[in-house]
C-alpha cells in the first residue's frame, strides 16, 4: 500500500497515464505515481475522474473518498472481489470464535476509554470520573461503559451544553474525521479479503462498515482531540485539510513511533489475525501524544 494523500479541491479532471494519476486543473498539471497513493479525497463538485483512474486507484488498494453537497464524505470506492478473499476467508469470519470476539472487543473498548481520559486531562478537565467508570469495565463491556464515559466525556471536551446530536461545525468536523477514519480502516480490512459488513459489535443490518465502525473506536479520541483545539464557525476547506493532516501525526503503537496512517494497518492487521486464530496474543496500545500538530498534507490541488 501506498502513503501520500491527495485533496482535490478545485475544478479539475483526474485521470491515467502510464501509471500515473494525472490531474490537470485550470492552471496546473499534477502526475503522482499510483503506487504511491493511499487515499484520494476528491473535496468538490466540479472535478471529474475517468474510469480507467478509478479502476487503477481500485486495484492498487487506493480509497478514492467523494464528498457531497455539504462537504461531508458521501460515497467511497470498495473492491467488489479483492485478491486475497476466498471462500474459506469468509467462513472463517462469519464463525469467528466467541471468546476471542469479546475479549478482543473488551480490548478495544479499554483502548478507547484511556484515550478519552486522556484527551481530558490534556485539556485540562476533572477526569475523576471517567476514571471511575473505566475501572468498572467488564468482559465485551457488558455494562456498556463506553456509552457511559461518552456522555460525560464528550461535554467535559466541548463544553457542558454540548450533545453529539447538535447541528454545530464540532459535530460536522467530528463526522468528516471519523468517516476518513473509517475509510481508512475498511481499506486495510478488504485489502486483507474479509467483509466490512459483518463486525464484532456493531450489527446495524443497513450499515456496510459495521467491522470498521468497531476496529476504529481506539482512534476516534485523536480526531476529538483536534476538534477540541480548534476555534471555527464552519466546516471550511482548511479545516478538513487539516483533519486529513492528521493521519501523517506521529504517535506512539506498541512502545514505537509510527505515522497514525501506518498504525491504522497495523492495528487492523493485528486484529484480523487474532480473531482469524493465526495469533494467540493481542495488543492494542495506542497513546496519543500530548500535543496534535498539523503535519503538512502531501499534496492537494
Amino acid at each position: 500500500m501506498g502513503w501520500q494523500t491527495i485533496v482535490v479541491s478545485q475544478h479539475a479532471k483526474i485521470s491515467l497515464t502510464a501509471g500515473n494519476l494525472v490531474i490537470q486543473t485550470d492552471s496546473d498539471r499534477l502526475h503522482v505515481p499510483v503506487s504511491r497513493l493511499n487515499v484520494v479525497v476528491v473535496q468538490t463538485l466540479q472535478a471529474v475522474i475517468t474510469t480507467a483512474a478509478i479502476a487503477a486507484l481500485t486495484e492498487a488498494h487506493v480509497k478514492v473518498i467523494f464528498t457531497g453537497r455539504d462537504g461531508q464524505p458521501i460515497c467511497e470506492t470498495a473492491e467488489n472481489y479483492p485478491n486475497a478473499r476466498t471462500a474459506a476467508l469468509v467462513t472463517s469470519q462469519v464463525n469467528w470464535n466467541q471468546s476471542r470476539i469479546e475479549n478482543l472487543w473488551t480490548r478495544i473498548v479499554a483502548a478507547k476509554l484511556q484515550n478519552q481520559v486522556a484527551v481530558a486531562s490534556f485539556l485540562d478537565a476533572d477526569v475523576a470520573d471517567l476514571v471511575d467508570e473505566v475501572d468498572k469495565l467488564e468482559l465485551n463491556d457488558a455494562t456498556n461503559r463506553e456509552a457511559v464515559v461518552a456522555r460525560q466525556y464528550f461535554p467535559l471536551i466541548f463544553g457542558n451544553d454540548f450533545s453529539r446530536s447538535d447541528l454545530v461545525p464540532e459535530n460536522a468536523a467530528l463526522n468528516y474525521g471519523y468517516s476518513i477514519l473509517l475509510s481508512l480502516i475498511d481499506r486495510v480490512i478488504v485489502s486483507r479479503g474479509y467483509l466490512t459488513c459483518f463486525g464484532i459489535h456493531h450489527c446495524n443490518a443497513g450499515n456496510g462498515f459495521n467491522l470498521g465502525s468497531d476496529l476504529m473506536e481506539p482512534f476516534r479520541p485523536i480526531i476529538d482531540y483536534w476538534v477540541a483545539q480548534q476555534r471555527f464557525q464552519d466546516l471550511t476547506p482548511d479545516v478538513k485539510f487539516g483533519l486529513i493532516r492528521l493521519f501523517d501525526l506521529e504517535m506512539t503503537y506498541q512502545g514505537k513511533k509510527e505515522l497514525f496512517s501506518n498504525v491504522v494497518e497495523k492495528h487492523v492487521v493485528s486484529c484480523l489475525k487474532y480473531l482469524n486464530e493465526e495469533t494467540d496474543q493481542i495488543r492494542i496500545e495506542v497513546e496519543i501524544p500530548n500535543e496534535v500538530s498539523n503535519y503538512a498534507i502531501n499534496d492537494y490541488v
